[in-house]
């Protein structure tokens, strides 16, 4: 973790969160008490900061300061409001393009995603609050520099993040081994968003139940999946492909 955008100790989480600085992660000493760490869990519970328990030996690699059981990441992005971000896209009169991360929980994994994601033109990418990767200093290294040219939004849940889209018209399509349809047998030339899934498990199957298409990739070798950031580029340089 990178001291810059580190805060530890439980008043000056408080502070950060009540000044409405852009946590990405906090950690919290297991079986921690007080009237302050309570404080500290009900400031994060309204303002929906996503926070994680681990052992206080974890803590201490974080930080040789005295934490009192709480490590906060700052996150080097502002998050963008789903809604909101949607709806401009929409209005703007192009064909709108998004991608939603399942879980991916590597931060090079998820810069390179970025990175991409960038060059090939995808109006926002969004993650879930729970279980994706950090916006931290790897993240904006293998993204190189591209995670603040793309909006991010992060939301509490991510079906219904994948709703909201095709309720705005905007249709869903998981990569997923678990289809017979090639990506390179569909139509992109409409409003999109690709839904990616974690590195070891994919797209989660409640998700891939609601989605509006599954495609894959062509396997012809002996191994049976691709890096999830190789995947993903080929499935957005197809979009480029088609949308030309």
């Amino acid at each position: 973790m990178e001291k810059e955008n580190q805060i530890f100790g439980i008043r000056a989480i408080i502070e950060a969160i009540q000044a409405g600085k852009e946590l990405d992660k906090v950690f919290l000493q297991k079986d921690s008490q007080g009237d302050l760490m309570r404080e500290l869990l009900k400031t994060m519970k309204s303002h929906k900061v996503n926070f994680t328990y681990v052992p206080v030996e974890k803590l201490n690699r974080l930080t040789s300061k005295n934490h009192q059981g709480a490590v906060a990441t700052v996150a080097p992005v502002a998050f963008h409001d789903l809604e909101t971000l949607i709806s401009t896209v929409v209005e703007s009169g192009k064909t709108p393009l998004f991608l939603v991360l399942d879980q991916i929980s590597d931060a090079r994994n998820f810069g390179a995603i970025i990175r991409t994601a960038e060059c090939t033109g995808v109006d926002g990418i969004i993650i879930g609050k729970q279980g994706a990767a950090p916006v931290n200093g790897d993240t904006v290294k293998t993204s190189a520099g591209a995670v603040f040219n793309v909006p991010i939004c992060k939301v509490e849940h991510i079906k219904d993040a994948i709703f909201y889209l095709q309720g705005s018209g905007i249709k869903t399509i998981a990569a997923t081994e678990k289809t017979d349809d090639s990506i390179y047998d569909l139509s992109l030339n409409e409003p999109l968003a690709i839904i990616m899934g974690s590195e070891d498990r994919g797209v989660n199957p409640s998700v891939l139940k609601i989605v509006d298409e599954k495609a894959k990739l062509p396997m012809y070798g002996t191994i049976a999946s691709l890096n999830v950031s190789v995947a993903c580029g080929a499935f957005l340089y197809e979009i480029v492909r088609q949308r030309q």
